[in-house]
């Protein structure tokens, strides 16, 4: 096939739409350069490192409209750590994942590998779908992604409820896409943690997590038991860290960096209610125009169940989607390959916070340009 070139006026301004890392405002690597000397390399123990851990604590609760009592925690490494994490610090007994796709199995498996909890009910769906909880007597933890990055499903953050759910259950999901740009009622989660290179457009090496006061007495009385917990894996010590604005090793200081100019950016244009109506837009210009293409259609068919950050659109087998792919890489146009592991004829392609709704609406008419020329 020969090289398609698109023409300029078809390419977006930032042709960056990965749903691993995100795209990286010009902004924040200003703001990042402006802490060269005082903050770079220096020490995480020191005032100027720990007022910046300081900012984003702050500003991430205002964010997220933080109820009282709930506090923001971090701690080294990324999303997998804080499943191990949970599973040593936060889990008494039993838990229930939902699953359905690649991010909520991985925490189920690691809870059933943990040989002193139970063996956790596992509630799945289809890749595509979403499975609901099913609350059950001697389950402590309900866990479950607010966005599954790997299908493009959503779904609501609510605790389970009724007879069945035991007193002091906690509710703990998993955000790390969906954080900074999907709004969400904080009081319905006792634990809201999440990666920073999504909405936030940072970098990794942190997790971050809002917690809540029933959240907080598990961990502290988890981690104060008999059960051995690897020191960087307690909650315990994340806590205490947390509350001087340090973690336990250096801190990724660039993204913490970066993270904080963007959550000031989100909170200075309308705070968690702009964000989501920005990838709402976002997203529903791609939807719409799956819907309306003759070789395309939403992967995700129920409308209720479509991610507002991660939009995963199928193609006829008369179109080769990876030919789409390669062409627009090809003109700058990035990272719209879909999920390795789902293995679709499909794009997924990032609407977070960051990522402009004109640049989207410029992105379907490159991708038409390219589908007249296959």
């Amino acid at each position: 096939m020969a090289e398609i070139e698109i023409p300029t006026n078809l390419l977006p301004t930032d042709g960056r739409f990965g749903c691993g890392p995100s795209k990286i405002r010009d902004e924040q690597l200003t703001f990042l350069s402006s802490i060269q000397p005082e903050i770079l390399g220096t020490s995480h123990r020191q005032a100027p490192v720990k007022n910046l851990v300081g900012s984003v604590r702050e500003g991430l609760a205002e964010l997220f409209r933080a109820p009282e009592g709930y506090e923001i925690l971090l701690a080294n490494g990324g999303a997998t750590t804080f499943w191990d994490s949970a599973v040593h610090s936060l889990i008494e007994r039993r838990s229930q994942h939902l699953t359905f796709g690649e991010f909520g199995a991985k925490f189920g498996k690691a809870a059933a590998a943990a040989p002193f909890l139970e063996e956790p009910v596992i509630v799945e769906a289809e890749p595509g779908s979403r499975s609901e909880l099913e609350p059950r007597s001697g389950v402590d933890v309900y866990a479950y992604p607010h966005n599954e990055t790997s299908t493009g499903v959503m779904t609501n953050v609510v605790r389970a409820a009724g007879e069945n759910v035991d007193a002091g259950a906690l509710t703990v999901v998993d955000a790390t896409s969906a954080a900074g740009g999907i709004d969400f009622d904080a009081s319905a989660t006792d634990v809201y943690y999440f990666s920073p290179q999504k909405n936030f457009a940072s970098d990794g090496g942190l997790w971050f997590a809002l917690v809540s006061p029933a959240a907080i007495e598990r961990i502290e009385r988890v981690t104060n038991g008999d059960r051995y917990i690897p020191e960087t894996l307690n909650l315990g010590g994340a806590l205490t860290n947390s509350r001087l604005n340090q973690t336990l090793n250096t801190p990724a200081l660039a993204t913490l960096a970066l993270m904080d100019e963007q959550v000031r950016w989100i909170n200075s244009n309308g705070g968690l209610t702009w964000a989501s109506e920005r990838t709402a837009e976002s997203s529903g210009v791609l939807y719409d125009w799956a819907e309306a293409c003759e070789v395309a259609t939403p992967f995700v068919s129920d409308p209720a169940h479509r991610s507002q950050v991660v939009v995963t659109i199928d193609f006829d087998d008369s179109i080769d989607a990876s030919a789409i792919s390669k062409a627009l890489r090809a003109n700058g146009i990035v990272d719209t390959e879909p999920y390795r592991k789902l293995g679709r004829n499909q794009l997924r392609i990032a609407t977070f916070t960051a990522i402009d709704p004109e640049d989207v609406r410029t992105l379907t008419g490159a991708i038409d340009y390219v589908l007249e020329r296959l």
